[in-house]
């Protein structure tokens, strides 16, 4: 974490008076703003963006949109990352981010161009926090999505190898936790890739929505202090810079007023999460024992136990996923909470609503991608009950009860039939 104190004593920071103002007045707690790249990355594209709109539209000279070009491709490149100390949650709805952003951007223009390249002036012509804020916040988040939609994916994709090797496998199917007819794992493991690759196209269709953005609303939505078609111009050269389908949004008013596009992909990620996490639970429910519980499936041996039960093993990725999932639903309703506490024409909470999306993807990404390799891949329904407990099964009884009727099934399996249960 980043502390706005440099070990080089040589070192001067091209940041100004505006940032060192909100280091005083936000800690940082948890990550900084250069704890976070793709925001850094996200923002030096807006005002690179932004500056060759402005010279287009004759509002910025090309002697500083080059060098404005020329620093924001720096950061781009990586370099800069310790100048932005700010904390990543803080109040004013992005305002600190976007100051801090100008003044470095400013500092090093000036530095590469030889001439005073003025942060609000030049840097941030056109624009404003309302509307650059939620461009980049949208642009980092769309820069993190494929990690977790991949790992969903793979982890489909595990599961569907698994329901292929033991497709015709059979296991003793229960409902309330009690016995009922027979299926396949292959039926099993078919039915979870379907959920799990479902998600992952829930969650990669909301963040979608963030393509369309608020460039060139100005303040409040209404463009003041930006030419006409800059909001256009910058969206095109966003969509360039990123080879994402950027345009502008349509009705800026709404963009900045109402952003239940956030609470979407909270949803996405947190049903994915629970998806998960209910796969997670049966593997834990089924590997139980293996002498006292189910003991059907059996799971890697990732790690001992227990410190004092010689060779019990715990099915600790399962449960690594479940609370995992747990956090997952937290960070939506953190979400949902600050997409709620929008007023009037702006959502100022914006910062906690990116901390908490971006957390939202990392966990996924790191339940579903462990779960895959730590897990899924080694499960074996070789487990010392499997056979046993088929013996339980109802298949027989419910074909006798479309057959001969419900009540004589019911009293013949009182009779004593229950041993005699049909596996196939």
């Amino acid at each position: 974490m980043s502390t706005g104190i440099h070990p080089d004593s040589t070192w001067a920071p091209l940041y100004g008076a505006q940032t060192e103002l909100a280091m005083d007045n936000f800690p940082p707690r948890g990550r900084t703003f250069g704890d976070f790249p793709p925001l850094v990355r996200g923002y030096a594209q807006v005002k690179l963006a932004a500056a060759r709109a402005n010279q287009a539209l004759g509002v910025l000279d090309e002697q500083r949109c080059d060098a404005i070009a020329k620093a924001c491709q720096e950061i781009l490149d990586g370099e800069h990352a310790d100048h932005f100390p700010t904390a990543l949650v803080h109040g004013g709805g992005g305002t600190t981010a976007n100051m801090n952003v100008n003044e470095v951007i400013a500092a090093r223009a000036g530095e590469l161009a030889g001439a005073t390249v003025h942060p609000n002036d030049h840097v941030n012509a056109s624009q404003s926090t309302n509307d650059t804020y939620p461009t980049a916040m949208a642009l980092a988040l769309l820069s993190q999505v494929d990690a977790p939609v991949a790992a969903l994916n793979r982890l489909a994709d595990a599961l569907e190898s698994k329901a292929a090797e033991f497709g015709t496998t059979p296991r003793l199917g229960r409902t309330c936790l009690q016995d009922a007819v027979t299926l396949t794992a292959g039926d099993t493991h078919r039915a979870q890739a379907a959920a799990v690759r479902r998600t992952a196209g829930v969650l990669e269709a909301a963040t979608h929505a963030l393509t369309t953005v608020p460039i060139g609303a100005t303040a409040v939505g209404t463009g003041i202090g930006a030419p006409v078609h800059f909001a256009e111009r910058c969206a095109e050269e966003l969509a360039r810079l990123t080879g994402l389908p950027i345009s502008a949004s349509e009705n800026p008013y709404d963009s900045l007023a109402h952003f239940d596009p956030y609470a979407g992909i909270a949803s996405a990620g947190a049903r994915a999460a629970i998806t998960m996490a209910k796969i997670a639970a049966d593997v834990r429910l089924l590997s139980s024992g293996p002498r006292g519980g189910f003991g059907e499936l059996t799971i890697p041996a990732v790690q001992a136990g227990s410190s004092i039960m010689p060779a019990k093993v715990n099915p600790v990725i399962p449960e690594y996923v479940m609370q995992l999932s747990y956090r997952v639903r937290g960070g939506a309703h953190t979400v949902e909470c600050a997409v709620a506490a929008g007023e009037l024409e702006l959502n100022v909470m914006e910062p906690v609503i990116l901390d908490a999306l971006s957390d939202i993807f990392a966990d996924l990404a790191a339940a579903a991608t462990t779960f895959t390799e730590r897990c899924v891949l080694g499960l074996n329904w070789n487990g010392p009950h499997r056979e046993r407990n088929l013996a339980g099964a109802l298949d027989r009884w419910v074909e006798m009860s479309a057959t001969h009727g419900y009540e004589s099934a019911t009293a013949e399996l009182r009779a004593g039939g229950s041993d005699e249960g049909t596996a196939r």
